[in-house]
């Protein structure tokens, strides 16, 4: 694997990619939060998703031996381990480049194809969790705060997002240790920007198009 795309992205950005065994062994230090399904991770300069897609390929493996006899159960799950995986990438191409590996990964899971809701809702997901912006601001590409969803599966096929603000989740660091979202109603601070009913994965594709078509999600 090529460590670099050109020195002169590594002079500009310092972007220096991690080889896969390096990204194997920094995440066996945490093993059994790689591999449990609804454990969130951040990576704050995600790249083209080196670490992101190696815990969503731990985190799949536990779907297929806990719910792999289910079509239905494997489905819903493998979508949960997807959305709970987040990113933040200065460079543009990079974070696109991040989304198509992640969606790679679970399309060849489940085998997908463009025309499955599964497949739209993922890319939605995608297109909410993995950020093109700046982790030291916290602000989008465009000056917007950086806001991430925080997912939850209701069983039965209903799913439940929460938006937080990210310098938000980062304040409440202040007042205890944590992992992404932990603990949120011990802080006021930690109130959710927007609460969304829930949503089965018809119509978290259906945000997805309608994201896509420029229309208000």
């Amino acid at each position: 694997m090529n460590l670099i795309k050109s020195r002169q992205r590594v002079a500009d950005h310092g972007e220096v990619f991690t080889p896969t065994w390096l990204v194997d062994t920094m995440l066996d230090l945490v093993k059994g939060e790689t591999e449990r399904i609804d454990s969130r991770f951040l990576e704050s300069a995600c790249g083209s998703g080196n670490f992101l897609v190696r815990i969503l390929q731990r985190k799949l493996a536990s779907v297929e031996i806990t719910f792999g006899s289910s079509e239905y159960e494997r489905r819903q799950y493998a979508l949960l381990a997807l959305m709970s995986c987040y990113g933040i990438e200065l460079l543009e191409d990079n974070i696109t480049e991040c989304r198509s590996n992640m969606l790679d990964v679970l399309s060849g899971y489940v085998c997908l194809d463009k025309s499955d809701d599964l497949y739209g809702a993922a890319s939605y997901v995608l297109s909410q969790n993995l950020v093109h912006g700046d982790a030291l601001t916290m602000h989008t590409s465009d000056d917007q705060a950086i806001i991430f969803a925080e997912w939850g599966y209701l069983g039965k096929g209903k799913f439940q997002r929460r938006d937080f603000r990210l310098d938000a989740l980062a304040q409440s660091a202040a007042f205890s240790e944590g992992t992404l979202f932990a603990d949120l109603e011990r802080h006021e601070i930690l109130v959710p920007v927007r609460t969304y009913p829930q949503m089965t994965v018809t119509e978290l594709a259906s945000m997805g198009a309608a994201n896509d078509s420029g229309e208000m999600a």
